[in-house]
């Protein structure tokens, strides 16, 4: 059996009673990570350009568009509803695939599982079956491609993997499933992007549609290719699919208080930290010296016009993150932008490339616990004072520790009640938590219409 056929019946014959408690777990955390990451985003102007589109492209009724009182066909919801959970880059990493999974994942559960009126344990399973073989196949994808290919690439795949479950697809209409969306996965230059920043970011969106429309297309009987995962090279990547979950550990959360690409995080670390331990006057600080691996000094330090120019960016998240103690749609959105203080900081920002720092990192993407996802601040005062960091890491370590529920509930309070009321929070809090209970899917986009 291939990876191709051990893939495609993990996607159709995987139940959730039959999944192990400790990726239950994960996968409701999973849940409401995604959900307040989404909803804090349709506050973006991608999150309305894309919801105004998918609802006049897609004209349909059976899936709903969140937060912006629109519906659409499945592939219309899902694309918008993608879009948006990647909006202010506040969602989850998966390990090997280098990007973001759940943003894709659980836009295209949530579509699919209410067009078909299908459970919350039906829309879970799906999610944690999107994880696994986003997993394998963003590694393979990687290994495969020699540029850097952004995450609604890969995600296409597993994209197509999570609808097919909720479609209950045949095992042989999964495997061209998986190869339609692989065939039709967006090339995705990502570095374009970092250097450019623009509204395309992740192509998160178009990740969830090509799955979506990759399975349906699928189920009437049109054919793929077969898959990358079926490649005989990494058979080894994809032989344990099943039986290992790789999401219980691969999947990491960005702590609450830092939306922006995590290749900035340590440098936001590094400086807080040092203001607060030395009791810094943010008036007196003259440099703001940041040593961190290529692509750290690859986002910049140019002052944004644009809330994807403030997240691709190290010194407006960090100069951010010193004003007001944190960074989310308050310090993000087109709004702030022109904060005179959080600007004036901001200039102050010096980047370094370190090789020691390159090493680490090329390291820790390759799995070596000799690795790090670190950098290194330093803070020079006007009188003269120098305060250094040292070498820093910033949560990005598999498997991640410190998250439990209370901290998981913590960000998700903190991120809807940018849209919603308080009363509206709790409600989703409980229904989230027991989601494997929810008779239809429709009850979470009655809530969110």
């Amino acid at each position: 059996m291939d990876g191709n056929e051990r893939t495609a019946r993990f996607v159709t014959n995987t139940r959730w009673d039959a999944l192990p408690e400790h990726v239950k777990w994960k996968a409701h955390m999973c849940l409401l990570d995604n959900v307040g990451a989404t909803l804090a985003s349709t506050l973006t102007r991608v999150s309305q350009i894309t919801a105004d589109y998918a609802a006049e492209a897609w004209r349909g009724d059976n899936a709903t568009i969140l937060l912006h009182g629109k519906r659409s066909t499945a592939v219309g919801a899902a694309f918008a509803n993608a879009w948006a959970a990647n909006g202010i880059d506040i969602d989850d990493g998966a390990r090997y695939a280098y990007g973001h999974a759940g943003a894709q994942l659980f836009p295209t559960a949530l579509a699919v599982a209410e067009a078909l009126d299908l459970d919350g344990s039906r829309m879970l399973t799906a999610m944690v079956v999107g994880y696994e073989v986003a997993h394998r196949v963003g590694r393979c994808w990687h290994d495969h491609h020699e540029i850097y290919q952004a995450c609604g690439s890969w995600g296409s795949v597993a994209c197509a993997a999570t609808a097919a479950n909720l479609m209950d697809l045949t095992p042989e209409q999964t495997k061209h499933a998986l190869g339609i969306a692989e065939y039709h996965a967006p090339n995705l230059p990502m570095m374009r992007d970092i250097d450019d920043p623009a509204m395309v970011k992740h192509g998160i969106g178009w990740g969830a549609m090509t799955g979506v429309i990759s399975a349906e297309l699928a189920s009437r009987g049109f054919t793929g290719i077969p898959s990358i995962l079926g490649s005989e090279q990494y058979e080894d990547w994809v032989s344990d699919i099943g039986q290992r979950y790789i999401m219980v550990s691969g999947v990491i959360w960005k702590s609450k208080g830092y939306a922006c690409c995590s290749w900035a995080h340590p440098a936001m670390k590094g400086a807080i930290t040092l203001v607060k331990e030395h009791d810094i006057n943010l008036e007196d600080i003259t440099t703001i010296r940041v040593e961190g691996f290529h692509e750290t000094v690859r986002l910049g330090a140019e002052l944004p016009s644009t809330t994807e120019e403030a997240q691709f960016n190290v010194a407006w998240p960090l100069a951010a993150m010193l004003v007001d103690g944190e960074v989310g749609p308050a310090q993000t959105l087109e709004h702030r932008l022109q904060d005179p203080q959080i600007r004036e900081l901001a200039q102050k920002v010096e980047l370094v490339e370190s090789e020691e720092l390159n090493e680490l990192c090329q390291l820790f993407e390759l799995g070596d616990p000799r690795g790090r996802f670190a950098g290194s601040v330093a803070v020079l005062l006007k009188d003269g004072h120098e305060f250094s960091s040292g070498v820093i890491d910033a949560g990005a370590t598999f498997p991640q520790p410190g998250w439990d529920e209370d901290r998981m509930e913590d960000k998700f309070r903190w991120l809807t009640a940018y849209a919603l009321d308080e009363p509206c929070i709790d409600a989703l809090v409980d229904m989230l938590w027991h989601f494997e209970d929810v008779a239809s899917a429709r009850e979470l986009t009655e809530v969110l219409g």
